[in-house]
């Protein structure tokens, strides 16, 4: 079967033939419908050989986004049929223990001590013809949805609806809320918080595409982002600032913004793996503001961002490739080329 690979420290991601793996017992394999590109992979392999290697071997099947159909199962396996349009739920962990119970598998405390790794960040992932997932209780059934416009709620949607449910305490009638970062992450937490909360939504972002697209899809208003930026919030709200920040970039630029912008006994909420630091403290970050580097999305979230997305109520704007075209589309991801997401369809 044919895979993307990224193969060697430092070089762009090849396609390449592989073999095709079979299911072991409790185990399902999808004939991939749909997988998604994301910027956490281009941070990924833009890591040195001594800090990647710390994730995983290589080569490595990237797309930790997937969407398939499930062709073969592995002995014992139960909860699902040949033929089952699945999404394939990606912060593996160990399934045992009181956080993975909970469904919160992002935060499975054992994952990293026994080697589980999410599919495309260590694990094959869906960058392929065929995909293996490890349990059942990591597919959640999307019969009826397009796969191309569904497979990046799998992290996309997951991750800001993440994010924003736990902020739910301060986004009340009256509030603002600010989406630094108005691409791919972006423009779909603008239409969760249009969605599911009453605030103001102020997006901001340096590319006029991707603010068109954030304006287009519900963000009440649009800023370019400049060392203006803060002050032009804190006018929208009367001078006090914003009650939750939601930075999806995460470099020291923007997280700097996000300080500045931010109200008394407000919040920041630290989505993009930009490697920019914050300090928070006395004298740093206003009185009461809380920081907050959430991860993903846990499985029953999942299953809820894809409801919104199945009434209607969140769309991802997508634009598609060939397999054999993803090592061209992440380089155009790379240099910020792709308003929405980017998606493979094998």
């Amino acid at each position: 079967m044919r895979a993307l690979q990224y193969r060697s420290i430092g070089a762009a991601p090849e396609v390449v033939e592989v073999e095709r793996p079979s299911p072991g017992p409790g185990e399902v394999l999808l004939s991939i419908s749909a997988a998604g590109l994301c910027h956490s992979d281009i941070f990924l392999m833009g890591l040195p050989a001594e800090q990647y290697l710390g994730l995983g071997t290589l080569p490595m099947t990237l797309g930790h986004e997937a969407v398939g159909v499930v062709a073969e199962l592995g002995a014992g396996t139960t909860g699902v049929s040949i033929g089952d349009l699945v999404a394939v739920y990606g912060p593996w962990g160990c399934g045992l223990c009181a956080t993975c119970a909970r469904g919160s598998e992002n935060y499975c405390p054992h994952a990293a001590g026994l080697g589980i790794v999410p599919p495309g960040i260590g694990a094959p992932g869906g960058m392929a013809d065929f995909m293996i997932v490890d349990d059942v209780r990591h597919l959640v059934p999307i019969t009826g949805m397009d796969p191309a416009a569904t497979v990046a709620i799998t992290d996309a949607g997951l991750t800001s609806y993440h994010a924003i449910k736990a902020e739910f305490d301060l986004l009340l009638p009256g509030s603002t809320a600010v989406v630094i970062g108005a691409g791919g992450l972006g423009h779909v937490a603008v239409q969760i918080l249009r969605a599911m909360s009453p605030a103001t939504v102020v997006a901001v972002d340096m590319s006029q595409q991707k603010l068109e697209l954030a304006a287009a899809v519900g963000a009440h208003h649009v800023l370019p982002s400049d060392q203006q930026s803060a002050a032009a919030i804190r006018e929208l709200t009367g001078g006090v600032g914003a009650d939750v920040v939601f930075d999806i970039v995460g470099s020291d630029a923007t997280l700097t913004m996000a300080r500045e912008c931010v109200r008394v006994d407000g919040s920041v909420v630290i989505v993009g793996i930009g490697g920019g630091l914050l300090p928070a403290g006395f004298f740093s970050t206003p009185f009461g503001v809380r920081v907050r580097t959430p991860y993903w999305g846990t499985r029953d979230e999942l299953v809820e961002v894809l409801a919104l997305a199945r009434d209607g109520l969140i769309r991802v704007e997508v634009e598609t490739f060939s397999l054999d075209e993803a090592p061209k589309a992440y380089a155009r991801l790379h240099d910020g080329d792709i308003a929405g997401r980017a998606v493979v369809v094998p």
